[in-house]
């Protein structure tokens, strides 16, 4: 673990979420087209997944593209659709060599068929790798996982195969996109901007936060140092009460 010195490997978050905010404006801020931004964002993610495996984070979980981003201009949404597959294409070997396994998690139903082959085929491709647990949210909504978790539970009352009162959190999760992932312990997001703009709201309960006004692109390793240490600097109670030392 190549970890810079000042970071306590105990204290490394297991898990870390991130909002990828910014590429619009950062590409704005240079006389360049939206489109620019996102190409630059995809290779701050790369780089920032490598450093997650080197400094021994075991899951990383990008907010790629959220429900509310096909109202965007067509252009733009076609634009990521087909970067998100070219990337799947160009990244895979390399990924897998590396040891990442690949997930999604979102309503994979209404994007475009080659990309859904794509997805498919990596998720399937890289499901036994254990460096570390990539995990992208495309087409993702946490009102709308939370909803259909709802309603997956309520047929299997109505078909009788579950009692109301069975119903707990731990059966919510089963039925959340990310069944069996443990929740992030770290959100980082870009831009400037402070809020969760409907990204794992159920399992963000009681997840760490830091934000930055750096832009997407041009967040790196150093960026995520500091995040890093912000994180390691907090004291993580869960809602208990830290005993106190005695005399």
């Amino acid at each position: 673990m190549n970890l810079p010195l000042d970071l306590d490997p105990q204290k490394i978050p297991q898990h870390l979420a991130i909002i990828m905010d910014g590429n619009g404006r950062w590409a704005n801020s240079r006389g360049l087209p939206r489109i620019a931004g996102h190409r630059q964002g995809a290779k701050t993610l790369k780089e920032i997944l490598r450093c997650c495996k080197d400094w021994g984070i075991k899951a990383l979980t990008a907010y790629a593209f959220s429900t509310e981003n096909w109202q965007r201009p067509i252009e733009e949404v076609d634009f990521l659709m087909l970067l998100f597959e070219r990337l799947l294409r160009r990244e895979l070997a390399e990924m897998h060599r590396e040891g990442v396994r690949i997930s999604f998690i979102g309503d994979l139903s209404a994007l475009p068929p080659s990309l859904h082959t794509e997805i498919a085929n990596s998720m399937a491709e890289t499901a036994k790798n254990q460096e570390i647990h990539f995990t992208l949210a495309v087409n993702y909504g946490s009102r709308n996982e939370i909803t259909r978790a709802c309603y997956q539970i309520a047929e299997l009352v109505e078909q009788g195969k579950l009692n109301a009162a069975d119903i707990n959190e731990n059966l919510v999760e089963q039925h959340l996109y990310t069944a069996n992932t443990p929740a992030p312990d770290l959100l980082i997001r870009t831009s400037g901007e402070m809020r969760l703009s409907n990204f794992l709201l159920w399992q963000m309960a009681y997840t760490e936060m830091y934000f930055t006004d750096i832009f997407w692109p041009d967040f790196n390793r150093e960026a995520l140092y500091k995040a890093l240490l912000s994180y390691q600097q907090r004291d993580r109670r869960f809602g208990k009460v830290k005993p106190l030392l005695s005399a």
